[in-house]
């Protein structure tokens, strides 16, 4: 049989029965609505120790979950060649022993590697001329033993003779921070535990800062280590009581400060903490204002504000270090209305932004002597950009990188003076790829207010558009700001190297055509994203590109709650869809502020303890409280016990009522499956092999939807 008629031929084995999840009365009253929630019962009260040991989760949660489990490996047990033959497609699609192009810093570069067959990453530094390669931390050896192993941050000291580094070993975002001499290579007894992972070494090597994870599993206090104290005794530098409000850490790029971000979801607030100076306590640039984001990088007496006071699009500022308030700010790169100022970085002697206008993203450059400013151009008609401030702050190199969705990642140097690049790393496809044998677009969808949304997909060449079309696989995310890149994956290629069309709906939620894009996909307006999705996967079945009832959908942690919006909405469009960590118990979880994120995500969502309209509005969209009578499609979701972000109930309550509603419909529809990761997190597979499991579980699947819709 050929490919193709294997392919026809994926379908389920559905002569086992799904778990039924027990129901148990639970009423609540919230301004006078009465809610009931059958499988409450699947929230443990003791989530915080979860987190920290999955084992504790309750025996009865325990046993459905694993029932779950086997229930989706008996549904796509049939896929098990399939799967196989996926991953060694993925994997031959990677450099076993990558490595990244070193960075300079001082008498080093620094860099990070993989061995052969290597899932975690060692980190490395050479001699800048040249030399012996000494290995600082080995995380493959690290990792031994250990079911999950994710290092968060390394960061050399400034004597170039210690390193910081930290780790996630439960999936928890709970980082431990270790020190070692590099001398020796051996870790000290200090271990400071509960952070968020980051470090910023004082100037002087002797101490470190850091960010302290509560009880509640939030960021919300910075605290300067002194190497080889006893962390209680760790002095607190900034503090943070307001729940709503997450500290971040980062270091400037001249290396001088420590920046502490107090962000909101509408909101920010920088602190500067001198890095030369331990007794200098932190200054404040500007207080908070509601609406105000920004974030700052010093230069000399100067201090940069890349800010959006008076510009939904952004402008950068600049003020004096010494007086860096609100009052004294004033434009360097003026608001733009359409064009977003998406980030900055600065340099001794230049400034550089990444500019997005209509989901495009372009580099420019300043000279900040002369004040020239030129453009990196880029020929491309959908593509992505990133770029690297690197550890050196005087110097005229910006290392950028520039991928489509036919070119895979290339790493540049260019230089800022001469306006030249050079080609440092090009990533490698073992097993080959020419990108002549795809072809990526730029369309535009019109949505149900007359909106344009973009849509960016890949096909092969030798595909066009058509009255029958193609099976296709539709992305979304739509939340937070966050905007689809349109660059490589070489994963999306095992789906659309067996004729499927991969696409990515840029969906109102993020900013791929500004702030605007985002605020009219928040609060009152969610439902643009839902609706924009659907007007997506409606233009490519009237363009030619697919058809009703062979697009399979996917999203994960706020898109799979577009997922189980979309599933609510329009199940007769999809052959599948896949729901990756989904939040999709929205009304629930906005109801319990003792849960990591839920104060912060009132200002994304709404505070529906608060606001009787707030929580009407959201359980008209949560999707877990409009799960109809309906026939539905087949539906994936996966999961993690110590997810802190999206809990391990919202999905596995979502499984069990949308089978119960949906076997009460008579026409039920299905399957609705669901794998709970029993050792890992939001993210998954920490192992760069072992998520290709997860991936191959999810192409395998959309594979077998779509050769059930041509069946059907």
């Amino acid at each position: 049989m050929t490919e193709a008629g294997k392919l026809k031929d994926a379908r389920f084995d559905l002569t086992g029965s799904p778990p039924v999840a027990e129901t148990r009365p639970c009423r609540r009253v919230t301004h006078g609505r009465a809610h009931d929630d059958p499988y409450a019962w699947l929230a443990a009260d003791n989530w915080r120790d979860v987190l920290r040991d999955p084992k504790a989760l309750p025996k009865d949660i325990a046993a459905l979950v694993k029932a779950e489990n086997a229930y989706c490996a008996q549904a796509v047990a049939p896929l098990k060649e399939l799967r196989k033959t996926l991953v060694k497609e993925m994997r031959g699609r990677i450099k076993e022993d990558d490595a990244d192009v070193p960075d300079t810093d001082g008498a080093f570069a620094y860099y990070g590697r993989f061995r052969e067959g290597g899932e975690h990453p060692l980190y490395c530094r050479r001699p800048r001329e040249g030399g012996p390669e000494t290995v600082l931390l080995d995380g493959e050896a690290l990792a031994k033993g250990h079911e999950f192993f994710d290092i968060g941050e390394t960061a050399h000291a400034p004597d170039h003779a210690q390193l910081a580094w930290s780790v996630d070993d439960k999936g928890s975002e709970l980082y431990a921070i270790r020190t070692r001499a590099l001398a020796d290579a051996i870790d000290r007894a200090d271990v400071v535990t509960d952070t968020d992972g980051s470090v910023v070494w004082s100037a002087d090597s002797r101490a470190y800062y850091y960010v302290r994870i509560d009880e509640n599993h939030r960021t919300s206090q910075v605290f300067r280590h002194e190497v080889g104290a006893d962390p209680a005794s760790d002095r607190l530098i900034v503090e943070e009581p307001d729940g709503a409000w997450f500290v971040g850490l980062g270091e400037s790029c001249c290396r001088r400060f420590a920046i502490v971000t107090i962000r909101g979801h509408d909101a920010s607030e920088c602190w500067l903490i001198d890095l030369r100076d331990a007794s200098a306590p932190p200054r404040l640039v500007a207080a908070r204002e509601p609406k105000l984001r920004y974030d700052v990088e010093p230069q000399g007496d100067l201090l940069y504000i890349h800010n959006n006071a008076g510009a939904d699009d952004f402008r950068i500022s600049v003020a004096p270090l010494a007086a860096p308030g609100r009052a004294n700010w004033r434009d360097v790169v003026p608001h733009r209305a359409g064009t977003m100022i998406v980030t900055f970085t600065l340099f001794e002697r230049y400034l550089v932004w990444v500019a997005r206008e209509n989901s495009l993203p372009s580099i420019v450059v300043r000279d900040l002597a002369s004040g020239e400013d030129h453009v990196i151009s880029f020929g491309e008609e959908a593509y992505a950009l990133g770029i690297d401030p690197g550890l050196e702050f005087d110097t005229q190199t910006l290392r950028f990188s520039y991928a489509s969705m036919t070119t895979p990642d290339e790493t540049y140097d260019y230089d800022m003076t001469a306006r030249t690049r050079v080609l440092r790393k090009r990533q490698d496809i073992p097993s080959g790829h020419d990108p002549k044998d795809y072809v990526t677009r730029r369309l535009h969808a019109q949505a149900a207010d007359g909106e344009s949304v973009p849509i960016t997909l890949l096909h092969r060449a030798d595909f066009t558009p058509g009255a029958e079309g193609a099976p296709l696989l539709l992305y979304g995310y739509g939340a937070y700001g966050h905007s689809l890149a349109a660059d490589f994956d070489e994963d999306a290629l095992s789906l659309v190297d067996r004729g499927f069309v991969y696409a990515l709906a840029h969906v109102r939620g993020g900013t791929d055509k500004g702030w605007n894009w985002y605020e009219t996909g928040k609060l009152e307006t969610k439902t643009n994203t839902f609706s924009d999705f659907i007007a997506c996967a409606r233009h490519l079945v009237a363009s030619g590109y697919t058809r009703e009832g062979a697009i399979v959908a996917q999203g994960a942690s706020a898109g799979g709650m577009l997922m189980g919006a979309i599933a609510n909405m329009a199940p007769e469009l999809f052959a599948g869809i896949i729901a990756g960590v989904p939040f999709v118990d929205v009304l629930n979880t906005m109801l319990r502020d003792d849960l990591p994120l839920t104060p912060p995500e009132w200002l994304e969502w709404g505070n529906p303890i608060a606001d009787a309209h707030v929580y009407d509005r959201i359980a008209s969209y949560s999707p877990y409280d409009n799960i109809a009578a309906q026939a539905y499609p087949p539906i994936l979701s996966i999961a993690g016990v110590t997810d802190p972000r999206v809990t391990y109930w919202e999905p596995l309550k979502w499984v069990a009522k949308l089978r119960a509603t949906m076997q009460g419909s008579g026409q039920a529809g299905g399957p609705v499956l669901l794998h709970t990761h029993m050792g890992a997190g939001h993210g998954g597979a920490s192992g760069r092999f072992e998520a290709l499991e997860d991936t191959a579980l999810e192409y395998a699947f959309a594979i077998a939807c779509a050769a059930q819709a041509s069946r059907s």
